[in-house]
């Protein structure tokens, strides 16, 4: 979700903030012990160690993830038998996540559609991120989380959140609708898929460190820990709370002999979209000398500029100009993975809802508005999406490639070597 999507909510609720803080002042009704600076890097969940890392860490730090606790497995060995590498990156985007989830049902249903070794999600993404990563057998599911809901079934425009000092709405009915989907069968799945080799990350943002957290979603499926489910809902939770709006999701964490409490929020925060280097978190058999990689990024917004008569008031230049920050901040994502996607070699391809889509709402998570947005994506990938081969500014006119899994598509030069 992003802070645009819930600029209405936020100007309704701003008269409502104004009276909480007169109420309550800037202290918190439920202090927590933070994590000290000096132990931030040892802090880790007690009986589930190795199960995140700091988004922003060197490419070494990542490897961690390309290993798995169970033995005889090989991570991504199917994928470099065929010599070929898929990965999916799903941003934010709040109620502009039905484009995504469109886009994939219909590829689906094309039967082009490939099953991707490393898929990896940011808030609304971060919903879509586990469905996809578990196949065809979860669209059904991937439709009706966005198109069947609305406002009230994602949060509760109360008071009690505001009175508690941590946000402007209450964000259990999305907790609930994340339960629905996520069971015990749910994780089962995931944690069989990571055993393969497969890999599902998440990402949240650490308040206190103000970085980005990537979560092997997989690993926590295959804990065997008592509070793994809850806890993969929770990371599920966080990474789509909007900081300010949805109160920041609190995590319990060792660090030496103490335990402490970290605060987490949206992962588009930090990161709109995030992709670490392939050869990071899919280790590479020692057989195979070159693997093909492709990459698939959905944008779950719009990248090109959207103008707007923006009314000569503070709340107005202040929502505009926040919007305008979170749409250049994905842009420049984009243009971060794509230098890392030439350097290393990877066939790089990215989606966005069109600046021809003309469908608006006056509220978020408008039904109607959702439905349009859904059929847009799924029409453009049902007849097969014709993917832009570079971020705006760089390649002026798309280039279509085919989605067939067993295409030979790649260029000269985007079967190197992953390093």
């Amino acid at each position: 979700m992003t802070t645009v999507c819930l600029s209405r909510l936020v100007m309704r609720l701003f008269a409502l903030l104004l009276t909480t803080v007169l109420l309550c002042g800037c202290a918190s009704l439920f202090p927590r012990d933070v994590v000290p600076k000096r132990l931030i890097d040892e802090a880790e969940l007690a009986g589930m160690p190795n199960i995140r890392v700091w988004g922003d860490a060197p490419p070494e730090a990542l490897a961690a993830l390309s290993t798995t606790e169970q033995p005889g497995t090989a991570p991504g060995a199917a994928a470099f038998q065929s010599g070929r590498l898929n990965i999916l990156a799903i941003s934010g985007g709040g109620d502009n996540g039905s484009f995504g989830a469109g886009l994939l049902v219909g590829w689906g249903d094309a039967g082009t559609r490939p099953e991707f070794d490393l898929v990896t999600g940011v808030s609304a993404g971060a919903l879509t991120a586990p469905l996809v990563y578990l196949g065809r057998s979860r669209d059904t599911a991937l439709k009706e989380v966005f198109t069947r809901y609305e406002r009230s079934d994602i949060y509760d425009p109360g008071v009690i959140a505001p009175l508690l000092g941590s946000g402007l709405v209450d964000s259990s009915p999305l907790e609930s609708l994340i339960a629905k989907y996520v069971d015990d069968r749910f994780l089962r799945e995931v944690a069989n898929e990571r055993r393969k080799g497969r890999v599902l990350l998440v990402g949240t943002t650490n308040l206190d460190a103000q970085r980005p957290v990537l979560w092997d979603m997989g690993r926590i499926a295959m804990s065997d820990h008592p509070q793994a489910l809850n806890f993969f809902r929770k990371i599920l939770l966080a990474s789509a709370s909007v900081p300010g709006a949805f109160p920041p999701v609190r995590i319990k964490v060792r660090a030496g002999d103490r335990t402490y409490e970290e605060l987490h929020v949206d992962g588009g925060v930090t990161q709109q979209v995030f992709v670490p280097r392939p050869s990071t978190t899919i280790r590479r058999d020692a057989s195979t000398k070159r693997t093909a990689a492709r990459l698939f990024i959905i944008r779950n917004g719009k990248i090109s500029p959207e103008w707007e008569a923006v009314e000569p008031g503070i709340f107005s230049i202040s929502l505009r100009s926040i919007s305008t920050l979170i749409k250049n901040q994905s842009i420049g994502d984009l243009y971060r993975i794509y230098a890392k996607a030439k350097i290393d070699g990877v066939n790089f391809n990215l989606a966005a809802i069109p600046s021809t889509f003309g469908a608006t709402r006056e509220k978020s998570f408008e039904p109607g508005y959702m439905q349009a947005l859904y059929e847009e994506g799924y029409r453009s990938g049902f007849a097969g999406y014709h993917w832009m081969k570079a971020p705006p500014g760089i390649a002026k006119n798309p280039e279509p490639i085919s989605s067939t899994p067993g295409s030979a598509s790649l260029s000269a030069g985007q079967g190197a070597e992953l390093r």
